[in-house]
């Protein structure tokens, strides 16, 4: 891989934290056969839960001395940082969590704490960045039209410290092809279409022809589902994503049919928001609200603190009707989950990894269905 003389220097450099950062960047080029490194817009840092990387990760987020060059997001923590003790989280658990937030923010990353950075900083056409928060990526790659691969947590804050990334996969125009069409049936919703074509397809790009145009909320879902399911970095969609006329059609074709997923245990808890919420989906809740009464049963919603703040009246008008808006986290990646034996969701990614990363059984249901679920 070529370096310029500013990157060797960097891969030289007296500030340990820097050449580390650099070494993992020329490593992965290497073993993915990059040509160079790319500028970045901005990066995204992934599996920053306490739950995730433990107290070893926590030391060695506090022993890197550098700071980002670039914009860089911290992904969803453990537990929303202020209403912490409503989620049930022990005080240990809490002071890890806040040392590992303190550290990125030593580092000038950015306390977002939310799966959709998109929100609050969305990216151009053809930008380059380092996400590593799977819906993430798939919504910058195929509904923006940046470009960016997969990134381990790692591999995306050595990105933000040198404010560059090799230009490999994703990166690249000929990497971006559809691989196989998906035609979505009608009636099948749209996270459950992500979820269902990534069974089928596993990692292989599609292009996707759904029955009717989809809103960017629903794109998110579908593309959240996909890479849970399935692991694909992108998708097109025909005449809704940027790209998807851009390549030729693909002759292999599969099929998403509606049909049910083995799903019928008894929810205890109904949680919305993965990824997080936005403004929109945040009034359709409302919306549902209003028509099927309070809330009966637990009801989180999760969304970014930014978005929470920017609606405010919204959300208390939400809580009012009994449910809680939680901001920081979600019940994917919080151990708060772990109380409860059925989450019921509307999201194609939670229902593929409660019952793997928090072991609990999952029942899936549209947004209506949660909420009167939640209302009975």
């Amino acid at each position: 891989m070529h370096l310029t003389k500013e990157e060797e220097r960097l891969l030289e450099s007296d500030n340990e934290t820097v050449r580390k950062c650099m070494e993992i960047l020329v490593a992965l080029g290497e073993i993915y056969g990059a040509e160079r490194l790319v500028e970045i817009r901005s990066a995204q840092i992934s599996g920053i839960s306490y739950d995730n990387i433990g107290d070893a990760g926590l030391e060695w987020l506090e022993s890197l001395k550098a700071k980002v060059v670039v914009r860089a997001y911290a992904n969803p923590a453990g537990l929303d940082t202020v209403r912490w003790r409503e989620m049930g989280i022990d005080s240990e658990f809490y002071e890890k969590q806040m040392r590992i937030i303190r550290a990125l923010d030593g580092l000038g990353v950015e306390i977002t704490l939310t799966c959709t950075p998109y929100y609050l900083d969305t990216p151009s056409f053809g930008d380059h960045l380092a996400w590593a928060e799977s819906s993430a990526v798939v919504y910058a790659n195929s509904v923006i039209g940046a470009r960016t691969n997969r990134e381990s947590g790692i591999s995306a804050l050595a990105a933000a410290i040198i404010g560059k990334t090799p230009m490999y996969g994703l990166h690249l125009k000929e990497n971006r092809a559809p691989q196989v069409r998906v035609i979505v049936e009608e009636g099948v919703n749209p996270a459950m279409a992500g979820y269902h074509a990534g069974k089928l397809i596993g990692g292989k790009i599609p292009l996707v022809e759904f029955p009717e145009r989809l809103s960017r909320d629903e794109l998110k879902w579908f593309g959240a589902s996909l890479a849970a399911s399935g692991g694909a970095g992108m998708f097109h969609a025909k005449e809704l994503t940027p790209e998807w006329d851009s390549f030729e059609i693909p002759e292999e074709s599969v099929v998403v049919e509606k049909g049910d997923v083995d799903s019928d245990c008894e929810p205890d808890l109904v949680a919305i928001g993965c990824p997080h919420t936005s403004a929109e989906e945040l009034r359709t809740v409302y919306s549902l609200l209003r028509k099927y009464g309070k809330v009966r049963r637990e009801m989180w919603i999760f969304s970014s603190r930014r978005v929470i703040e920017q609606n405010r009246e919204l959300v208390e008008k939400i809580e009012e009707m009994g449910a809680k808006v939680f901001a920081d986290t979600c019940m994917v990646v919080s151990p708060a989950s772990s109380r409860f034996e059925c989450v019921m969701v509307n999201s194609g990614k939670a229902f593929e990894y409660l019952p793997k990363l928090r072991g609990v059984n999952a029942r899936f249901g549209d947004l209506e269905e949660c909420v009167r679920w939640a209302t009975r």
